[in-house]
């Protein structure tokens, strides 16, 4: 009845605004604010404590942990957020499912967790917290993380991505993967899991009541799924717009802005291949015209009104053309004849009368090109402002002097501080850090300035039992992209090149120039004999070998390089080759295999191995060597680079 009253009233302020009845006015307000007042006071009697939804949780986690043989404890926080007890109902399996995946998949048992220096037992964590007109529920655990290698291993040989599309995909592009149907990375099937039915259901349920899920995990950290879901499927506030000659409403809980687009404006729609996108403070955001979904022609010079829509953290726009009124609208099922299409979630019944779909933003961002969501601009739905055809590599992007904006990768950096400067001690024209019961060297990076005083930011890298400090003005951003490194001349110094990220060139710092200034006795390797001509680099990231490449050039020698290890072996075997640099950071246990394997092998000439890494522990170092590794070099020391390779001169 309320619902039917909403309606009404809808119809009557529409009668009032196009006779402009002085005389309605007041009672109509009246009318309003009665409605508002009962409509509100039967919304809290639909409305129940999400609690009753995980009241069966802890039982099911205590079995769980008896079953599985591990130490689970479950904290829950904000079991007194209400939420309307249809989307209750629909939430309570997906919820189930979430916390048995973490306590089967996610936590380790007790033995494991000790060996890598967390506590035997493990947590999972179910919160729950208003956001707006919507609720954010999240479900973490602190356990291993996902294996996004062995999704990605499971996703190709179900057909569902290509190994060359897995190559262009971030992490968090390859976990979705387990909101497919059908999709398990379980190799038995058991009572617990292996079933493959279970976060597919959670995704279908929290997509039919227009909701959206993310998921983010670090390897060794654990992982969070969160769910934003709206209050209520039966009385939403939307934004009512047109395209072509017909007007839709969009639910306002998904909108974040309107920007007017116009031939002419700062912001206008471009295309990148063929794909219109809209630039928008420094982003680029995918863009789809709702009137060409729904067959209209496409305009020569598209114009109106961009509807900034988020879906989780994904970001996009609805282009239409134009857009009247906000108005809380009655949500009415659609018909079992156009259920299939999955751009409308419903209909409604407008003031005037007029029955007009509702827009399911979901549905549109699959459109777009998924509803998934990763880290940073291209998570949240932008597009890079300019990608280069090399694979995904993720960058510490900071601040130096005189606001240059430079970067490492951030497979270099060890940790990020914020240090007091009046803590840093000066001698001899060096600065030195008292950190982790040691004297750290601290390099300014660029024309940046070692503070006196006050918060001074350092990027610490490592390179094997050695740490440097690099002072930075400001630390910016961490980008996962897709880059092409230019490499600079030979009389750059500090940067090895410059890539474009974010949409603005950057510099690429050279570390092997830097850290001898804070250090003089740097060094990375462990001497050993000469070396014949030719070398073989073998490092898996295309982007490394383009920075690692110029260095080992600059030893006069030829230059060969390889991408995996398989490869490596065939090339290697040529007699020409006398020095082979295997990287140690990626795959491990193929590296050693292949340092093995060429050891062993007879040849005319002596072959020197050279492990590269940018974190050499004591076991790696024996591994190695055991593995039959002459030396492990500091995979950016370009002085213990070039000693091994000039050796013989």
């Amino acid at each position: 009845m309320v619902s039917e009253l909403v309606l009404t009233r809808n119809q009557l302020l529409e009668v009032s605004r196009q006779q402009e009845d002085a005389g309605l006015k007041a009672p109509l307000q009246r009318l309003s604010l009665i409605t508002a007042e009962l409509q509100d006071g039967v919304m809290k009697t639909r409305m129940q404590p999400i609690g009753s939804a995980w009241a069966k949780l802890p039982r099911i986690v205590r079995d769980l942990s008896s079953e599985l043989g591990k130490r689970i404890e479950l904290v829950t926080e904000g079991a007194e957020t209400e939420l309307d007890r249809q989307i209750l109902d629909l939430i309570k399996d997906p919820l189930i499912h979430m916390v048995r995946n973490c306590a089967d998949h996610a936590i380790e048992l007790p033995e494991e967790r000790r060996a890598v220096g967390k506590p035997p037992h493990g947590t999972i964590r179910v919160t729950a917290r208003h956001e707006g007109g919507s609720v954010t529920i999240a479900v973490s655990d602190d356990g291993r993380g996902l294996d996004t290698t062995r999704i990605a291993r499971k996703a190709v040989a179900g057909g569902l991505a290509t190994e060359a599309e897995i190559e262009k995909m971030s992490e968090a592009q390859i976990a979705r993967f387990i909101f497919h149907p059908g999709f398990s990375t379980a190799e038995n099937v058991t009572a617990v899991s292996g079933r493959g039915v279970g976060m597919d259901v959670v995704k279908s349920n929290v997509d039919s009541v227009g909701g959206g899920v993310d998921i983010a995990s670090r390897p060794g950290a654990g992982t969070t799924i969160t769910i934003k879901i709206p209050l209520t499927l039966a009385i939403i506030a939307a934004l009512i717009v047109v395209a072509g000659s017909e007007r839709y409403a969009i639910p306002q809980t998904a909108v974040r802005e309107l920007v007017r687009v116009k031939a002419g404006n700062e912001s206008r729609i471009e295309e990148i291949n063929g794909a219109p996108v809209l630039r928008l403070r420094g982003r680029l955001l995918p863009v789809v015209a709702l009137g060409e979904l729904m067959g209209h022609p496409k305009k020569a010079v598209p114009e109106g009104f961009i509807v900034i829509t988020q879906i989780g953290e994904r970001q996009f726009g609805i282009l239409v053309d134009g857009v009247f009124h906000t108005e809380e609208i009655v949500v009415k099922p659609m018909s079992s004849k156009l259920r299939h299409i999955p751009l409308f979630s419903g209909n409604t019944i407008l003031g005037d009368g007029a029955v007009v779909l509702i827009v399911d933003p979901n549905g549109v961002a699959r459109l777009v090109g998924g509803s998934g969501s990763e880290t940073a601009d291209e998570e949240a739905g932008a597009l890079p402002v300019s990608a280069g055809s090399g694979e995904r590599t993720t960058m510490l992007v900071f601040r130096t002097g005189a606001g240059r904006i430079q970067a490492l990768p951030l497979s270099l950096v060890t940790r990020l501080e914020e240090v007091d400067a009046g803590t840093f001690q000066h001698g001899a024209g060096r600065t030195l850090l008292h950190y982790r019961d040691r004297l750290v060297p601290v390099t300014a990076l660029g024309e940046t300035e070692i503070q006196r005083e006050g918060v001074q930011p350092l990027v610490i890298v490592s390179n094997g039992g050695q740490t440097a400090a690099l002072a930075v003005e400001a630390i910016i951003d961490i980008v996962d992209e897709q880059f092409e490194l230019e490499l600079a001349t030979s009389g750059a110094r500090g940067v090895i090149g410059s890539a474009v990220i974010r949409g603005r060139a950057t510099d690429i710092v050279d570390l092997a120039h830097y850290l001898p200034l804070g250090d003089p006795g740097w060094t990375g390797a462990i001497r050993g004999q000469t070396a014949p001509e030719h070398v073989l680099l073998v490092e898996p990231s295309e982007f490394l070998r383009e920075m690692l490449s110029p260095v080992l050039r600059a030893s006069g020698r030829p230059l060969r390089t390889a991408a995996d290890c398989a490869s490596a072996a065939e090339v290697a075997a040529a007699p020409e080759f006398g020095f082979v640099l295997v990287d140690l950071d990626r795959d491990v246990a193929a590296a050693l295999a292949l340092l093995s394997a060429l050891r062993t092998r007879p040849r005319d000439i002596a072959l020197r191995l050279l492990g590269l890494t940018t974190c050499a522990t004591p076991e790696l170092l024996r591994q190695a060597a055991e593995s039959g590794a002459d030396a492990i070099l500091a995979k950016f020391d370009r002085r213990a680079l070039l000693g091994e390779l000039n050796a013989r001169g």
